[in-house]
């Protein structure tokens, strides 16, 4: 029982000396108060009037849940309740508490809560950065941002961009996909958007944390030059586009060193050469050290008591007065976390009320937006023979499987939201960590049966194969709806679980005018796609995930969806086709991630990254490119040749000698196009896309000579090609756009 004490205590010591408060400071000028001034300056002036204890009680957070497995935590009493953490704030001095909401999709609650806030989910991060829309993104991490201020948090720990290595990571759905433009680039969209509300958001899971099999101790080895050009250059990229608060440092170690002390990434990389000046946070039970983790550039130690000790409770303070810590550092850990806060507008634009329901026309108003966001980044993989959009006047529809008439499938984790009507399929194991299953109640077949008011809708739960291939068989189309479910703390298989593969080749023989809607965390295995005639991947839509497929499948909303990520033709594709280990995992491809790999081995995937289609079609014209300002512009015109409005999502590759691939992403856009109309499209890519990382000399090198500029609709699709020649370059490492 010694740490439950030590757990009481130390609750009570922070709160106490958060109230503490010598007098005189209350009579005293407040320049940190002004919000006119600087962050920095404000920073200063705040910490020459702080004492030691003060500062201490900055840098060290609690779990906001009781949480009895931990000898009966209990957690502060002035917590929200069922939240992720809570730190003190320093009343006299004007700074407020931290309230810290999970995550990336919306406003969750913490599964052993006894009362849960029912919330709007967005669709999974890997469903956004899907839409390749940096708008849609935004107004995503806004709404989330709005309920989590309106809920009483003002700490938001959310976005993920951690590259997709492993495609079975079972967090992969929190996440923006495999290559670093896009997922940082959308991230950090969402982030900007987050914190237009006066609140922190972070960026995690820093880093390269690409799997969840021993995710506490498991040990990625890289490369580090191919880490800045991967890995890190996603992180990089999000800070630099959504400027987060704060920064989450991973559960594993990278390169023998946990994430969370490793000098490298949180001193050098993070600070010294991104000029970073918000805070690292540990991940809830990521701090294994004091002194070496504090000096190593951790200021946040967070979610006590999952770590084994509070290493920054008591031992920092044993720490800062014996010296190992120095004073300066325990300044510069509370400073950072008070530069995110007045930056961010916690100070000056405090939360106030913390109520457990929200308005509902609040909550109406947010359903529209992730509705849109369902609807945008859908992806319509295959459509043979026009299948869809299906005619409002289909005679007979045969919906089969995934649970179509209760709900949509969510991913499970810490990230998990809870919606307003509750679990529209309770009771599905695992029900707790790192459950529950979650289907939101917005069916899909209730959506279809509106969209068809005159059809025969038939439901089969599929989950006798043989008859629901014989009720398909007289449909004018049978859709089938598969799922796998995929969270926090496990990996997943590609192969889609309880025989859906079966069951959709059955559907399919039967009557090959199939359509499947994939709800999955990730790309899957389709060994039927030869055998139906549409494909539509949905991942986890959000709480109108129902209404949205319906909108797509009826062609209401027209699919303009790109995948982020690859889609195997088989598992022996993948750089490790083994399943994820323990241990020691060694990225010997280094920065060939994604569809670099594919296109580095000759490999033909399933479907490539980039690839989405549309019930229009879209013509492109023109492509011209430039040298300009030691960097590449780029022109041409899009038109739209079809019938119907519809959003085309160019996407500029480069090719270059002596990198890790072939091409990378250079640039992107998202354009609507109304029938007959054409637009011309100017882009820029970041010279750091056509360098090197340069070791011995810490920065970005262009080699001179030539390279090409290839305009395409997918990484395999490529339209056009120009030449263009480069000068030689050197790009400081501390170069922001």
């Amino acid at each position: 029982m010694r740490r439950h004490a030590v757990a009481g205590s130390l609750i009570a010591l922070g709160i106490a000396l958060a109230a503490a408060a010598p007098a005189a400071a209350q009579d005293q000028p407040r320049p940190w108060l002004d919000a006119k001034r600087a962050p920095d300056e404000r920073v200063k002036a705040v910490l020459a009037q702080m004492t030691e204890d003060e500062k201490l009680t900055l840098v060290f957070g609690y779990f906001g849940t009781d949480f009895a497995p931990k000898n009966g935590y209990k957690a502060p009493a002035e917590a929200r309740p069922g939240s992720a953490g809570y730190i003190p704030g320093i009343p006299r001095l004007g700074i407020p508490p931290q309230w810290q909401t999970d995550a990336g999709v919306g406003v969750a609650t913490q599964g052993g809560a006894p009362k849960k806030r029912g919330r709007t989910a967005l669709p999974s991060g890997l469903a956004t950065t899907a839409s390749w829309d940096v708008d849609l993104a935004h107004a995503g991490g806004a709404m989330i941002g709005a309920e989590a201020r309106a809920s009483g948090f003002n700490v938001m720990l959310a976005g993920g961009v951690n590259l997709m290595r492993e495609p079975r990571n079972g967090r992969n759905f929190e996440y923006g996909g495999e290559d670093p433009l896009l997922a940082g680039t959308m991230v950090g969209a969402q982030i900007a958007g987050i914190q237009s509300n006066h609140i922190v958001s972070t960026v995690k899971h820093y880093a390269i944390n690409d799997q969840e099999t021993d995710r506490d101790t498991g040990n990625s080895i890289i490369d580090q030059a191919a880490a800045r050009t991967s890995d890190l250059l996603a992180f990089q990229f999000a800070i630099e586009k959504g400027d987060p608060g704060s920064v989450m440092c991973s559960y594993n170690r990278v390169n023998g060193t946990h994430a969370c002390e490793n000098a490298w990434l949180l001193n050098d990389v993070l600070r010294r050469d991104w000029g970073y000046k918000g805070y690292v946070m540990s991940d809830w039970g990521a701090t294994h050290s004091t002194a070496p983790a504090a000096n190593a550039g951790l200021d946040q130690d967070s979610g006590f008591p999952f770590d084994k000790e509070p290493y920054f409770g008591a031992p920092l303070k044993a720490a800062v007065t014996k010296g190992d810590v120095p004073a300066a550092r325990l300044d510069a850990m509370a400073g950072a976390i008070l530069h995110a806060m007045f930056a961010n507008g916690l100070v000056d634009q405090p939360v106030t009320e913390a109520p457990m329901d929200l308005a509902p026309a609040m909550l109406a108003d947010h359903g529209e937006v992730t509705r849109k966001d369902a609807e945008g980044g859908a992806v319509l993989l295959q459509n043979k023979g026009a299948i869809l959009p299906l005619s409002p006047a289909t005679k007979k529809i045969v919906v089969i499987g995934g649970r179509a008439d209760k709900g949509v499938l969510a991913g499970s984790g810490s990230s998990l939201v809870y919606p307003v009507a509750g679990n529209a399929v309770p009771g599905l194991k695992p029900t707790s960590w790192p459950g529950p299953v979650m289907y939101y109640p917005d069916a899909p077949l209730a959506a279809i049966k509106a969209q068809a008011p005159n059809a025969e809708v038939v439901f089969a739960d599929g989950g006798n194969v043989g008859s629901a291939a014989k009720l398909a068989k007289g449909a004018d189309v049978a859709i089938v709806f598969a799922t796998q479910w995929a969270g926090e703390a496990f990996d997943v298989s590609l192969t889609l679980e309880d025989d859906q593969d079966k069951l959709i080749a059955a559907v399919a023989k039967a009557n090959p005018r199939t359509v499947v809607v994939l709800e999955t965390g990730g790309p899957v295995l389709t060994p039927w796609r030869g055998q139906v005639a549409g494909i539509l991947a949905a991942w986890y839509p959000g709480t109108q995930g129902g209404g949205a497929i319906a909108n797509l499948l009826f062609g209401k909303v027209n699919p303009s969806g790109h995948l982020p990520a690859t889609f195997p033709a088989s598992i022996d594709q993948l750089p490790k086709p083994s399943t994820p280990n323990k241990g020691d995992t060694t990225y010997s491809e280094g920065a060939t991630v994604g569809y670099k790999w594919y296109d580095a081995k000759g490999l033909t995937p399933a479907f490539p990254f980039g690839h989405g289609l549309s019930f229009t079609e879209f013509g492109y014209s023109g492509l011209s490119a430039r040298a300009d300002d030691g960097s590449i512009s780029a022109s041409f015109t899009v038109r739209n040749t079809g019938k119907v409005k519809g959003k085309a999502v160019p996407q500029l590759y480069v090719a270059g000698a002596g990198w890790e691939a072939p091409k990378r992403l250079g640039a992107f856009d998202k354009v609507e196009l109304a029938p007959g109309e054409a637009k011309k499209i100017s882009l820029k890519v970041d010279p750091r896309l056509l360098a090197t990382w340069d070791a011995a000399s810490s920065s970005w090198k262009i080699a001179g000579g030539g390279y090409k500029v290839l305009l395409g609709t997918s990484a395999k699709d490529i339209v056009a090609t120009v030449p263009v020649t480069l000068s030689p370059r050197t790009i400081a490492v501390g170069w922001r756009p």
